[in-house]
C-alpha cells in the first residue's frame, strides 16, 4: 500500500458534513491501495460534536492530534456568548449585526485571522507534519478544506518535501458567503494565498463543480484540467436498522444547522399559504427540526400558525439524525438565500437522497440541487421567493400521501452511484495517477 498523509481539522469528535466527507474518505481509500495518515487537532473547537464518529475511524488508521490555540473562547467571553457554538448567531450581513461587539469582533477576525480564525494550528501542525514524513514512507498529501488552513499546512509540506498534493475543497475560499468582510489589505493578502494553494497544488479536488468555475474565474491562468469533481454522498453502512412506516401525520424532517441567511421562513409562510386556501391544518402535518438554530430562527417558529405542530431537537448523533429521516414522510432541505447557492450542493443533500424518502428542497431555479433533485426524480425544487410553488409541493405531497399513493419514484440505480465508496475510488485514482511513474 502507498501512504497518505491526510491534513484536515474537521474529523471525529467533531460533527457535520465536512466530518463526514473526509472521515468515509479516509475509511475507504485503503479498499483502493492507499494507507491514510490522518494529521488533525487534539482540542479543536467544532460548531457541533458527535462522539459516536469516533468508533467509525478504522481501527488500523494512524490519527494524529496535535493541539491548536484556538481563539474562540475569547471571541466568546468578550461577546459574552458562554459556550454557545461559533457560528449559531454570528451573521456577517451588516444590517444584522447588533451592536459595537460585534462590528469589532467581525473587523479582527477580517483582518488578523487570515485565511481564517484557524491559522494559529500552522505554528504546531506543520512542524508535526514534516515528522510524520521523516518517520513513514508517506507518498502524497491531501488536505481537506475549509478551514483553508489545512491547504497552507499542505503547502508548507509541499514544499519542504516536494511530495505531491491534492487540495481538496468542499466550499469556495475568496468570495464566498462565509468569507469576512475584508478590508483592502487584508483582503489581497487572502487571495494572494488562494492562488497560491491553487497554483502550487498539483490537482485540486472539488465537492461541487461551482467551486471550480469559481477559481477559474477569479484566476483565468490557471490550468482548468487540474481541477476536478467528486461529489458528496452517503454510506448506507452508516444508516440505522429502520423501516419507514407510516406516520399518524405528515412528518417533515429537517436536519442540519439554521442561522444567519439559512432560515424556515419560505417554508412556514407555504404552509400559511396553504392553510389559507384550506388545504392543510396544524394538526395535519408533524414538522421537526433537527440540529442547532439561531435565536431569529426559533421566533420565526414561535410565531408561525404551525408552532403547536413544530418538535425541536437538538443536534444528535449522525446515526439518530439519520433515523428521523428515514422515519418521515419527508425530508426538507433549505440553503442558504444568498446568489453563491444557485452552484452550492451541500453534503447533506446526497444523504437525503440516500434515505430514499421524498425530498422539498427549497433552492434556486436552475440550480445545481435542483437539477440533482430532478435527475434522481427525489422530489420537488422550487426557490425561496415562490411561496405558492413551495406550497404546491408540499400540498401535492400531502395529498398523494392520503390518498395511500407513492410520493415519489426515485431513480434509485442513479442514486446508489453517489455511495461514498465511489467518491473514494475516484480520489485513489487521482493519487495514483500523481504517484506512478
Amino acid at each position: 500500500m502507498k501512504t497518505v498523509l491526510v491534513v484536515a481539522y474537521h474529523f471525529p469528535p467533531g460533527g457535520g458534513p465536512g466530518v463526514q466527507r473526509v472521515l468515509k474518505h479516509v475509511t475507504y481509500l485503503r479498499d483502493h491501495g492507499w494507507r491514510p495518515i490522518v494529521l488533525t487537532v487534539e482540542n479543536g473547537d467544532f460548531p457541533a460534536r458527535d462522539e459516536s464518529l469516533l468508533a467509525k475511524i478504522p481501527a488500523d488508521v494512524h490519527v494524529v492530534r496535535v493541539p491548536i490555540l484556538e481563539p474562540y473562547d475569547i471571541y466568546r467571553s468578550f461577546m459574552g456568548r458562554g459556550t454557545t457554538a461559533i457560528d449559531v448567531n454570528v451573521n456577517k450581513s451588516g444590517d444584522q449585526r447588533r451592536g459595537w461587539k460585534e462590528r469589532v469582533a467581525e473587523w479582527i477576525r477580517a483582518t488578523f485571522f487570515i485565511p481564517d480564525a484557524r491559522v494559529g494550528w500552522m505554528l504546531t501542525a506543520v512542524k508535526a507534519a514534516k515528522k510524520l514524513v521523516a518517520e513513514h514512507n508517506i507518498t502524497a498529501i491531501y488536505s481537506s478544506s475549509p478551514p483553508y488552513t489545512c491547504a497552507l499546512i499542505a503547502r508548507a509540506i509541499r514544499r519542504a518535501t516536494g511530495l505531491p498534493w491534492i487540495a481538496g475543497f468542499r466550499d469556495p475560499w475568496t468570495e464566498f458567503l462565509t468569507t469576512p468582510d475584508r478590508w483592502f489589505l487584508p483582503a489581497a493578502i487572502d487571495r494572494s494565498l488562494e492562488r497560491s494553494v491553487f497554483t502550487e497544488a498539483d490537482m485540486v479536488e472539488c465537492a461541487w463543480t461551482g467551486i471550480i468555475d469559481d477559481a477559474v474565474r477569479k484566476y483565468p491562468q490557471l490550468d482548468r484540467s487540474k481541477f476536478f469533481h467528486v461529489p458528496n454522498g452517503f454510506d448506507a453502512s452508516d444508516f440505522p436498522p429502520v423501516v419507514y412506516t407510516r406516520n399518524e401525520r405528515f412528518t417533515i424532517t429537517y436536519t442540519g444547522s439554521m442561522y444567519g441567511r439559512r432560515t424556515p421562513k419560505a417554508f412556514l409562510d407555504a404552509l400559511e399559504y396553504l392553510a389559507d386556501a384550506g388545504r392543510i391544518r396544524a394538526e395535519d402535518v408533524h414538522l421537526r427540526f433537527v440540529g442547532r438554530f439561531g435565536d431569529e430562527v426559533h421566533a420565526m417558529m414561535d410565531a408561525s400558525r404551525f408552532a403547536s405542530s413544530i418538535e425541536r431537537i437538538g443536534y444528535v448523533p449522525h446515526e439518530v439524525s439519520v433515523g428521523y429521516l428515514m422515519q418521515s414522510e419527508a425530508s426538507l432541505l433549505i440553503v442558504d438565500d444568498a446568489k453563491e447557492s444557485a452552484e452550492i450542493v451541500p453534503g447533506k443533500v446526497y444523504e437525503y437522497l440516500g434515505v430514499g424518502r421524498p425530498v422539498i428542497a427549497l433552492a434556486p431555479r436552475g440550480s445545481a440541487i435542483e437539477e440533482l433533485v430532478l435527475r434522481t426524480h427525489a422530489g420537488g425544487c422550487a426557490p425561496q421567493s415562490d411561496i405558492p410553488a413551495i406550497a404546491e409541493i408540499i400540498g401535492t405531497f400531502l395529498d398523494r400521501w392520503k390518498q395511500g399513493q407513492q410520493i415519489t419514484e426515485p431513480d434509485t440505480f442513479m442514486i446508489a452511484s453517489y455511495e461514498r465508496r465511489n467518491a473514494a475510488k475516484q480520489l485513489a485514482e487521482k493519487l495514483n495517477q500523481l504517484t506512478t511513474p
